[in-house]
């Protein structure tokens, strides 16, 4: 029960303040007692996903989980929400660059100076940023999709149009998690008002992408302090 309305949240498809059913609402739709209900309930407050508002009832917490990466193309997949209720994005860049960063290299194989295409945007919530996602692509994916390098927001994902066109499956690899310092083009991305040259903590996500020959994408995304971040389904 609780896995149903987590599911819920996370797909977007229960905005933040939206209101859940009521205990005897749950109670009929999953034929279950109140006990059950609430206990829960209980789970999905403490994960800070819902909260209790009084008469309202339980209603979805302002901004429950920051949903990026792969975890947005999962969300499409199931109902092809692209963003989710009060969500947008801003900061659009794509760029031609030369690859130095040793973990990108290594995982994209390629050649430090190596040139690739990167994209970058920041994801908002009722217009306050909640990550940074950057993707960068080596020349032979952006050979198969060339929209990628070109400064227009994409309107179906790479990795479709990817198989699509070359006939190939891509694969998701496994997604870590790691902390750091933010830059400070991070800092100003999120809108953080630190002092120059101090230590602020984020959480990064990296995932990457191939087919069964080659690295086709790395991504990372950078949350801003204090954002819940669903690591798995």
């Amino acid at each position: 029960m609780a896995s149903h309305f987590r599911a819920l949240i996370k797909n977007g498809e229960l905005a933040p303040g939206a209101t859940l059913p009521s205990v005897a609402e749950i109670r009929e739709q999953f034929d279950v007692a109140a006990k059950t209900v609430s206990r829960a309930l209980a789970v999905l407050k403490s994960e800070g996903l819902v909260t209790s508002r009084g008469s309202l009832g339980t209603v979805v917490a302002k901004s429950p989980l920051v949903i990026t990466g792969a975890d947005r193309l999962s969300r499409m997949e199931k109902n092809g929400l692209r963003y989710a209720p009060g969500e947008t994005s801003s900061g659009h860049r794509v760029m031609r660059r030369s690859v130095y960063d040793p973990e990108v290299c290594t995982a994209l194989n390629l050649e430090p100076g190596d040139e690739a295409v990167i994209r970058i945007r920041v994801f908002r919530q009722d217009d306050k940023p909640t990550s940074v996602g950057v993707s960068v692509y080596p020349p032979h994916t952006v050979a198969a999709v060339p929209e990628l390098g070109e400064d227009v927001r994409m309107v179906k994902q790479f990795d479709k149009l990817y198989a699509e066109r070359t006939g190939l499956e891509v694969v998701k690899g496994q997604r870590t998690a790691h902390s750091r310092h933010a830059s400070q083009d991070e800092l100003a991305a999120l809108e953080i008002d630190a002092p120059p040259h101090s230590a602020v903590p984020v959480t990064v996500t990296v995932m990457t992408f191939h087919d069964d020959e080659q690295a086709l994408a790395y991504w990372e995304d950078v949350y801003a302090p204090g954002s819940r971040v669903p690591i798995s389904d």
